[in-house]
């Protein structure tokens, strides 16, 4: 071992030798801090779905493994005894000893998660590059790790008594935490603050924690960083998927022939699933036409409730067979011959939720409305603190993603407070709330030819979309 390997070693010792001497109270603070701890398994329970494969890395006392209620829960620990208190508290989980620099183990999790363990890890990078071995593109790391503007605080704490000592510990920032993960090769797909007062006065903390703690700029304070991170992903073949390009439209008669002349094949097949939502003026048999006009097109005509925008695309993706899913309005506003962007993008694990944005380049006259305008740009900045990353544009029709995605998005469609009759606000709050990579594709916004705009009622709509974005304020940030 040359000498650089030697320090190392010296320092993981220290760390090792002094949560062996201390478990016992480790235990018994964790114990006496039970509001802060339990606030931490709220936090995972709210990210973490339910009957998953968890490995839980610093298991403590397993109190986090539980609190996900995993199908298969896995908890690893420096410290032999404190593996052995989960165990004897925990049966129905795996707790074991073991070295984080050197993970025992290469099955693969859905959920790998990181309780407060960066700031006692000797070498960072070298554990994040060990992560490869429990996880894949799927699997979501989440890591809950100390804000280091508390490092003054927790040192007095432990001079007081009121924490454990632990020797020199990494206090490291979000950036420094993001760059470490990208040189291992994860990206970080999420980022929250919680926690501004950790120790538990009636009334007081819950107000502190859920209201106070979730204002912007006043949440950097916090005494917790939350992130949500994955592999970075490598190319697919871009032949190996098919694709469901879902088309609703109501009154769109001379626009269909249009859609299936435009709409590229991406894939080793597209299909053109048109849902005609109960139009008065031949839409349906248009569709009937082009299907005996164009034979080599896969197209496909279902009939929909006739009742809004998103129950007619539930119903289109209900008939699909596609590896991925698309939207596409039959306005055609957006160019259909943009999809194969959206197909890219997904295909080389740019994201996993491709959200077209039509805020980028010049619109032309007419296409979108003064008060519409407005009122993109406004939602445009209240999701983009919801979901925590940037969303230019809300409301654009076209959305692309993994139908596997899907069949996990729509276990919480109608919780968002309110119906959403176009199925945005649904797609995009779900597609979060499972941790979704979200990202924006710019594309060209045009006039229509045909029909006028079924988005009417625009002050009445503006008010049902802010009702959503308080539930979804609710659920996604008060939890």
């Amino acid at each position: 071992m040359d000498e650089g390997q030697d320090i190392l070693a010296k320092k993981k010792r220290e760390v090792l030798e002094n949560y062996r001497k201390n478990a016992v109270k480790r235990k018994a603070q964790i114990e006496r801090n039970r509001y802060y701890y339990n606030y931490i398994g709220h936090i995972l329970k709210f990210l973490v779905e339910p009957e998953k494969k968890v490995l839980l890395l610093k298991s403590d006392l397993g109190d986090f493994l539980d609190a996900v209620k995993p199908k298969i829960g896995v908890g690893l620990d420096y410290c032999e005894e404190l593996a052995n208190f989960a165990k004897e508290k925990y049966p129905q989980y795996r707790f074991m000893r073991a070295d984080f620099e050197a993970l025992p183990m290469s099955e693969v999790f859905d959920y790998v998660l990181l309780v407060n363990l960066i700031d006692d890890i000797v070498d960072v990078e070298k554990h994040f590059t060990e992560l490869h071995k429990v996880s894949n593109e799927r699997t979501r790391i989440i890591i809950v790790n100390h804000n280091f503007l508390w490092y003054p605080l927790i040192k007095a704490g432990e001079k007081l008594g009121l924490k454990m000592k632990q020797p020199a510990l990494n206090w490291v920032s979000l950036s420094d935490i993001s760059n470490m993960l990208h040189l291992a090769g994860f990206e970080i797909i999420k980022q929250e603050h919680e926690v501004i007062f950790p120790k538990y006065i009636p009334v007081i903390s819950r107000f502190l924690n859920r209201f106070i703690a979730k204002i912007p700029l006043i949440n950097r304070l916090c005494f917790l960083q939350v992130l949500v991170a994955k592999k970075i992903s490598s190319p697919k073949d871009p032949h190996a998927y098919s694709v469901s390009v879902i088309i609703p439209c109501k009154n769109e008669r001379e626009n269909i022939e249009g859609a299936v002349m435009r709409v590229p094949k991406m894939g080793k097949g597209t299909e053109l699933i048109f849902i005609d939502d109960k139009s008065d003026d031949g839409t349906g048999d248009e569709v009937r036409k082009c299907i005996k006009r164009y034979p080599n097109k896969n197209i496909k005509l279902f009939l929909g409730p006739g009742v809004s925008k998103a129950k007619a695309v539930w119903e289109g993706f209900s008939h699909a067979s596609g590896d991925i899913l698309m939207i596409l309005d039959a306005d055609l506003t957006v160019l259909p011959e943009e999809l194969p962007y959206f197909y890219n993008a997904l295909i080389q694990g740019r994201g996993e939720f491709i959200n077209g944005s039509r805020m980028v380049y010049p619109m032309e006259q007419d296409a979108m409305r003064p008060f519409n305008i407005i009122g993109n740009k406004f939602f445009s900045v209240v999701f983009s603190y919801l979901l925590g990353r940037p969303i230019k544009d809300t409301l654009c029709g076209t959305k692309v993603f993994w139908r596997a995605d899907y069949e996990r998005m729509r276990q919480f469609f109608h919780t968002w407070g309110t119906e959403d009759r176009w199925g945005d606000y649904e797609l995009l709050f779900s597609a979060s709330k499972i941790n979704l990579e979200i990202i924006d594709v710019p594309v060209h916004y045009v006039s229509r030819v045909y029909g006028e705009t079924k988005m009417k009622k625009r002050l009445y709509n503006g008010v049902v979309m802010l009702k959503m974005c308080v539930a979804a304020f609710r659920k996604l940030k008060l939890m």
